[in-house]
């Protein structure tokens, strides 16, 4: 059974989203604000965060960004609709997806399970899709330059040395070694992995590509791998050694 951790400061959202989830099978516990949900996240394994970003003592920001230091747990932000910049803040300091409020519940849901699901993969311990045994070679393993992904270990590498991941930033790297050289938009991107409507796809899947493009790329501006078509979408280089 999964546990996920609630991170609110209003008790009637915590009371709210534990029924929707225990009723769906998880796991609940919860944390007034950010400071205690360190805590907890420190004590008891957890396997998604729900996070609030206004919050006393410890906002969600500041709580993602050390909460990134040391684990690629999955977390969703629970926003206001007017707080796109808290949005672009959350997914710039490692948030996997953002949900607003008032958010429904079958919504809600759908984005647990889908990030439950990613990473439960990730981390090895759950069985690969059969569509993805159709696009990878029999080693598991996908190469472009000195970029490896094993699939089989969940595993990363930018020429031998090992390269950390979130859940999402490691699926959409998978996605695009999968398909070199095809052009995929943000909507695309976002429907692949969450298998819905991406709105606001774009900024969010922008975030994560310039996630990839720090950790993999050594010039970030000037992309050799991770590339993009102005007014389509991304894609990786379909040349195995870019010159």
């Amino acid at each position: 059974m999964s546990t996920i951790l609630i991170c609110d400061d209003e008790p009637d959202i915590v009371n709210a989203l534990k029924i929707y989830l225990e009723s769906a099978g998880y796991e609940t516990v919860s944390a007034g604000n950010g400071k205690e949900a360190l805590r907890i996240l420190h004590e008891k394994e957890i396997h998604l965060v729900l996070l609030d970003v206004m919050m006393p003592v410890m906002d969600g920001i500041e709580t993602l960004s050390k909460l990134r230091e040391t684990s690629n747990v999955p977390v969703i932000l629970l926003t206001a609709k007017s707080e796109d910049t808290d949005k672009i803040m959350g997914l710039s300091s490692g948030a996997d997806d953002y949900i607003t409020k008032p958010f429904n519940p079958m919504e809600l849901l759908a984005r647990v399970k889908s990030s439950l699901r990613r990473y439960l993969l990730l981390g090895g311990s759950a069985t690969a899709a059969a569509s993805d045994q159709e696009t990878m070679p029999e080693d598991g393993k996908l190469r472009i330059g000195g970029i490896e992904l094993s699939d089989r270990e969940k595993s990363v590498s930018l020429d031998g040395d090992p390269v950390s991941l979130t859940p999402t930033e490691y699926d959409i790297l998978k996605l695009l070694m999968e398909n070199p050289g095809k052009v995929f938009s943000p909507d695309e991107i976002y429907r692949e992995l969450h298998h819905e409507q991406g709105y606001g796809a774009e900024g969010s899947v922008a975030v994560h590509i310039r996630h990839l493009r720090e950790k993999l790329e050594y010039d970030p501006a000037e992309p050799r791998f991770l590339k993009a078509v102005w007014g389509r979408g991304y894609f990786i280089s379909a040349e195995k050694n870019p010159g």
